[in-house]
């Protein structure tokens, strides 16, 4: 319950009418836990928004990215030897955190298909922000 209260990130109108509704529930809180939850609830809901959105796994950004076109010189099969490979590093991370760093490799179609991808994240994005 308290999850869903802090996942909602519910105003007071919201929260009065979801604590009536659990009060209501068979097996549910009482009127005086309902009165407890609205408090605290009402003292510490910032706080509590607030926390939730610094653990938040989407909190993270792209802080750096570099990237190198290297060519392959040992493979199990002689046709893809000389095969050129795009190496990509990114610095993921929580401002004021310690950075995690991601390291991918990338053939040459992977490339034009994340360049696909990326169109596509950008013309969904233009759509949203253009006006009608």
């Amino acid at each position: 319950m308290k999850g869903s209260i802090a996942s909602a990130d519910m105003d007071l109108n919201q929260l009065e009418a979801f604590l009536t509704a659990q009060t209501k529930k068979q097996g549910g809180i009482t009127s005086d836990q309902a009165a407890v939850i609205a408090k605290f609830w009402k003292s510490h809901r910032t706080q509590i928004h607030e926390s939730l959105i610094n653990q938040s796994r989407w909190d993270n950004v792209l802080k750096n990215m570099n990237w190198r076109v290297d060519l392959k010189s040992q493979l199990r099969h002689i046709d893809q030897i000389n095969t050129p490979v795009a190496i990509v590093e990114m610095e993921l991370g929580k401002n004021g955190q310690e950075s995690e760093f991601l390291c991918l490799e990338f053939d040459e179609a992977k490339v034009s298909q994340m360049l696909k991808k990326l169109s596509e994240i950008e013309e969904s994005m233009t759509s949203l922000t253009q006006t009608p």
